[in-house]
């Protein structure tokens, strides 16, 4: 890589630079225990972690939709703990979960000072499959907002990363080529290849090791790497 043509660097937000994980268990901590407080919350967020992956994968592809994924995540974690709830309390749960979620603000570690090394450097941008207002809120309240320039979300495009289409919104709202951009996200799928496929540069952040070794991927463990590349 030659970091000297590059101009523009875009990122994904969950689980790259805001720790989803992290606040999404505070978010369930906070629902259980004003109702349910028989739900043990790790294990809970044990059983819901993948089966939110997995919705989240069919969502992408476009085999889920939006309020298919916020109710199936739920009931499908439900039935596993064998935890008796009406479809009426799971969409209630489901509504003041994504109104709690964006509240809590752990982002990953090194996540402002590699931002603050970058922004002075490079033009910064998002782009998300997430939610267009849970996004806003999410990079409002944990004070990421005021590195980016631009915010490319799913909705707006129409499509999906890793398809081709979000990237050349993308770039035509951040005013780049792919040429002179760079992709740095958590999905193998939808962030780097879908970068790669496109033409763009691009980085797997791969913060707990989970993805075997590809040639053809550029692949960091910690965001504060990206100061000996970039």
């Amino acid at each position: 890589m030659q970091p000297n043509t590059i101009t523009d660097i875009f990122f994904d937000l969950d689980h790259t630079l805001w720790d989803f994980d992290k606040n999404s268990h505070k978010a369930f901590e906070k629902i259980f225990k004003a109702r349910h407080e028989t739900i043990d919350i790790h294990q809970f967020i044990e059983i819901y972690a993948p089966i939110n992956q997995a919705c989240w994968k069919l969502y992408q592809v476009d085999k889920m939709t939006h309020e298919e994924l916020r109710y199936q995540r739920l009931k499908q974690t439900f039935d596993v703990l064998n935890y008796a709830i009406s479809d009426e309390e799971i969409d209630r749960i489901s509504i003041d979960y994504i109104d709690f979620l964006p509240d809590n603000n752990q982002l990953f570690d090194g996540a402002i000072e590699v931002l603050e090394y970058l922004f002075p450097k490079y033009n910064l941008h998002i782009i998300t499959n997430g939610f267009a207002e849970v996004q806003r809120r999410k990079m409002n309240y944990s004070g990421l907002d005021i590195y980016f320039k631009t915010i490319t979300n799913s909705e707006m495009a129409g499509v999906k990363k890793p398809h081709k289409n979000i990237f050349e919104l993308a770039l035509s709202l951040a005013n780049t080529r792919k040429e002179n951009a760079i992709m740095i996200g958590d999905c193998i799928d939808a962030d780097v290849k879908g970068a790669l496929d496109f033409g763009m540069k691009a980085i797997l952040f791969d913060e707990k090791e989970i993805h075997a070794p590809e040639e053809e991927i550029l692949v960091i463990n910690h965001l504060l790497e990206l100061k000996n590349i970039l």
